[in-house]
């Protein structure tokens, strides 16, 4: 996986090899399968390469379909569906080995003025005052010796500052019994991006499949990665409310409303640090117990 802010951005810049078509590069990774996160912000970029650049991203709606490839590029196939004076649409279908492993719909908008209102930023330690996330996979085991399987995952993630908060089972979230599946965490991308609002929301975008499953688990005394756990993203959407930073700090306000059947939903409202709301962001993943 990307191990800085600049290896993120090269990631993140897909090679056009015809008319709406594309190829998304690889990271040096020891991942089984392609992270979710890396195939929706490339199939956004591809499908944001044949807007007209006075159109932003203001929605996208994917699936995960097959686990990818990570051994080999992925060929981003896009279709128009509406060009209008306000709206844009496209379709993305992701390819590797002639088959479809994502599938992305997204809208694009032209800037307006409208009415406004906002949920309220929930009172939260600042991100200098919450625990980084290796330190959080560290205090499942704090007695155990330190591994180079440890060192990996840091590697793996070193794109990506993410500062714990709490949850509703481990304490540091305000206590609400009719909420039993919520998790905070501060993420930002760890260093500096390109001031494109296309670079800021593909990173973004690739950051917001980290966690959200996760959140899922915490009433269950489980984790992702917990044995016997069966683990997957698979679909995936966000609504952008407003322009915002992905490599400044942004609190990912989570909770899981559901979990059934081997499925567990998670809805995020995302907040800059100025309290202004952002982004909302819904997953269902796969949860199966062995």
């Amino acid at each position: 996986m990307p191990s800085s802010a600049e290896e993120l951005r090269e990631l993140l810049d897909i090679e056009s090899i015809d008319v709406n078509l594309f190829r998304g590069r690889q990271p040096d990774t020891e991942l089984q399968r392609v992270f979710g996160g890396q195939v929706a912000a490339q199939a956004l970029i591809a499908a944001a390469r044949t807007i007209d650049p006075s159109f932003s991203v203001h929605s996208l709606h994917s699936y995960f379909l097959r686990p990818g490839d990570t051994a080999v590029p992925i060929v981003y196939d896009v279709e128009t569906l509406r060009d209008g004076r306000s709206f844009a649409t496209r379709r993305v279908v992701a390819r590797q080995h002639g088959r479809p492993i994502y599938l992305l719909s997204t809208s694009f908008q032209v800037f307006e003025e409208g009415l406004e209102h906002q949920d309220a930023m929930p009172e939260v330690p600042g991100p200098e005052d919450s625990l980084s996330l290796a330190e959080v996979v560290r205090s499942r085991n704090p007695e155990a010796v330190r591994t180079p399987d440890d060192e990996k995952w840091e590697r793996e993630w070193a794109a990506l500052d993410v500062r714990y908060v709490g949850n509703s089972s481990a304490g540091g979230v305000a206590e609400d019994p009719s909420r039993p599946a919520r998790a905070q965490l501060w993420v930002r991308v760890a260093g500096e991006l390109p001031d494109s609002p296309l670079d800021q929301v593909a990173a973004f975008t690739y950051a917001s499949d980290m966690t959200l499953i996760g959140a899922t688990l915490v009433p269950h005394d489980r984790y992702v990665g917990s044995p016997g756990m069966q683990v997957a993203s698979l679909d995936h959407t966000i609504w952008f409310h407003r322009p915002f930073r992905a490599d400044r700090w942004w609190l990912f306000d989570q909770h899981s409303p559901r979990a059934a059947g081997g499925r567990g939903l998670a809805l995020a409202k995302v907040y800059s640090e100025d309290g202004t709301l952002v982004a909302t962001v819904a997953q269902e993943g796969l949860i199966r117990q062995h």
